[in-house]
């Protein structure tokens, strides 16, 4: 025994310099994966929506490539160090075949989650701090991942909505909004008279600089919407900037309120405004826009 044991001792200290080589060459893989996926990251190069959604793409796509590809180093630097101390890795590799093959049965909603995740986003279709509306939820994205989305919601709560959940998203920070104010008169009014009140009106608003910064386009008075016995319903059209429209059409309703009062027009029923937003995409190929 004697004999044997500088020998099992010499062994020892092989495997475990083995074993120390092998976790270290891992780690060092591990750092360069993720000095290799900061550069995917392309910061912002300032303030507008664009470059900051583009900043948190790639950040969460470097992040992604980093957590699959660490996971595979580590992986095979576990079945050499089995290999290295004696044991074979095929029975680990069956076992770590088997384990992953359930644990994807019982984890199809968690794989779902992540490729959804990657879809939004690859495709750009929300970032942090745009205002969505997915299901019946609306309001602020506070955070993005692969597996999930948390938005803040009007009532102040955070909805955490799994990405595979996610079937149709509106997202109403891009691009424009777009609302339609319907003002309904008394059908003997002059329709001349009418039209030239709403123009009044349309045109007090877009030189108005305190409001004319939030608009996209108009107002634009479009004419006749409908009409029969009871009242002529005249739309006017507005485009703002993004989550500006409600206020936008509050304001001019009231300048089209003081007009008709100018120029003593009846109303024939309340003023109604429908409120649509325009996106660049829809989040998941059919988004509905908010009505």
């Amino acid at each position: 025994m004697s004999s044997l044991a500088p020998y099992l001792n010499q062994n020892s200290f092989t495997i475990l310099l083995q074993l120390l080589v092998i976790f270290v060459i891992a780690l060092l893989l591990n750092r360069s994966l993720r000095m290799l996926s900061d550069l995917l990251i392309r910061p912002a190069g300032g303030q507008s929506r664009a470059e900051q959604a583009r900043e948190q793409q790639t950040r969460t796509l470097a992040s992604a490539v980093y957590n699959g590809a660490s996971k595979v180093v580590w992986l095979v630097a576990i079945l050499t160090a089995l290999q290295q101390i004696g044991i074979s890795p095929l029975p680990a590799l069956a076992l770590t075949g088997v384990a992953g093959f359930a644990a994807g049965l019982g984890a199809q909603s968690v794989v779902r989650d992540v490729i959804s995740g990657g879809y939004i986003v690859l495709e750009n279709q929300y970032a942090i701090g745009d205002t969505v509306q997915i299901g019946e939820t609306q309001g602020r994205v506070e955070e993005l991942s692969l597996r999930r989305t948390v938005v803040r919601d009007s009532r102040g709560a955070l909805v955490t909505i799994a990405n595979g959940e996610i079937r149709r998203v509106a997202n109403l920070s891009r691009d424009y909004a777009q609302a339609a104010v319907d003002v309904a008169v008394a059908p003997e009014v002059e329709l001349e008279k009418l039209l030239a009140a709403l123009e009044s009106a349309a045109a007090e608003l877009r030189s108005d600089s305190a409001w004319s910064q939030a608009l996209v386009d108009g107002p634009r008075v479009l004419g006749v919407q409908s009409y029969d016995r009871n009242a002529s319903v005249v739309r006017v059209q507005v485009r703002t900037l993004p989550m500006r429209q409600e206020e936008i059409s509050r304001e001019l309703r009231r300048r089209i309120q003081l007009a008709f009062q100018k120029e003593n027009i009846p109303l024939s029923g309340a003023l109604r405004v429908d409120v649509t937003n325009s996106q660049a995409k829809d989040a998941a190929s059919d988004a509905p826009q908010s009505n």
